[in-house]
């Protein structure tokens, strides 16, 4: 999908969402104070900061929607995610006050009013918002917008949270028994608590998080699919927004390829994966391996299987020796259990006592994406 299709999808979703919100919330807002019921007007407040919410996406898409520029030559994509954390902190505040009233109400109670006016526009309440978080997420998730994504689970909480005022109003109708302002308040602790995860989810995003393994592997199928490439290695997905990646990667070749067959090679890894998934293939790193040699080979087993022995060595790849010289070169990943300063001293210690006529040349690598 296209950056403008995406960015107009939503605009759209999110308008929506203004329109629907705002409508509860002037509903419920005369409700609330026609009846005197705090968790009404506190349900209503919560609608008004979801409204506010949606603004903030749609001045946050058409920014991040922004060209390249010299400054900032990767596009401004990231500002989703500032506009995200912006909702969350919204929502967030949102909640706390909210907390703070219906605590108020729970030392100093008021008697709530209800009439079968109120229970049929809660009622309605209730379904607009199951139907419109249904529709916000899965257009949300059709674009990968996290700020929509979060909105619409946030309208399917809100449905439930209107349920909860439209069950203490019946109970109260019927048993004379008020649950006002115990709602009001299990209400504000679900906004907090819906706040603090878009804040958390937001940023990871921000922090950087382990890409998609079914992203990263489709890559490497991808690259895999070339007849001289055996194995693709050493895969970072770096993020400029959603939707808006770069990866680098090792491939593993034949020791026997040219330099002009390895150019073309690359050309086409990084054409076939723009055009597959999007992503744009910012370097290609290159490890050889040995052709014709049975010796290399038994080297290659034995030892990365000696290495892999350890629980914390994920894979051994780039192996290359030069049986003239008696050099050894390869690669471990490492997981995060170990540092990898320690597993590199044990390994070392260990390839010498077992090939004492080898010198060895191991780099560390981390287990950055999904390692077969």
């Amino acid at each position: 999908m296209n950056s403008d299709k995406r960015e107009k999808i939503i605009i759209q979703t999110s308008i929506v969402g203004i329109v629907a919100n705002l409508f509860l919330a002037g509903f419920k807002a005369v409700l609330g104070l026609l009846s005197h019921s705090i968790a009404i007007t506190l349900d209503a407040v919560n609608n008004l900061s979801d409204a506010l919410s949606s603004i903030i996406t749609i001045v946050g898409t058409k920014l991040s929607g922004k060209l390249p520029d010299k400054k900032h030559p990767l596009g401004h994509g990231r500002i989703e995610y500032l506009s995200a954390m912006l909702v969350s902190g919204i929502v967030l505040y949102a909640g706390i006050t909210s907390a703070v009233e219906s605590f108020k109400k729970i030392i100093h109670p008021q008697r709530a009013q209800y009439s079968t006016i109120t229970l049929v526009i809660i009622a309605v309440a209730v379904v607009v918002k199951i139907l419109l978080g249904s529709y916000v997420k899965a257009q949300g998730k059709k674009v990968n917008s996290g700020a929509l994504i979060a909105s619409g689970s946030d309208a399917s909480f809100d449905a439930i949270l209107s349920a909860s005022v439209f069950a203490s109003a019946v109970i109260f109708l019927l048993t004379g028994i008020s649950l006002e302002a115990l709602v009001a308040a299990i209400i504000s602790l679900v906004i907090i608590k819906s706040g603090i995860e878009m804040m958390t989810d937001t940023l990871n995003e921000i922090i950087g998080v382990r890409a998609d393994p079914k992203e990263t592997q489709k890559i490497k199928n991808l690259v895999k699919e070339e007849k001289d490439v055996r194995g693709v290695y050493d895969l970072v997905m770096y993020n400029y927004g959603p939707n808006r990646n770069l990866v680098s990667l090792h491939i593993e070749i034949p020791d026997t390829m040219t330099v002009c067959e390895l150019d073309s090679l690359t050309r086409r890894i990084e054409t076939k994966v723009y055009k597959e998934t999007g992503t744009v293939v910012a370097a290609v790193g290159v490890y050889s391996y040995n052709t014709g040699n049975n010796e290399a080979a038994i080297l290659r087993n034995e030892i990365s299987k000696q290495v892999t022995a350890h629980e914390w060595a994920i894979q051994v790849h780039g192996f290359y020796v030069d049986l003239q010289t008696k050099d050894i070169r390869f690669d471990v990943v490492f997981s995060f259990d170990i540092d990898a300063k320690e597993g590199l001293e044990i390994i070392y210690r260990e390839m010498k006592e077992a090939y004492p006529d080898y010198t060895f040349s191991i780099s560390p690598d981390v287990d950055i994406s999904v390692t077969e």
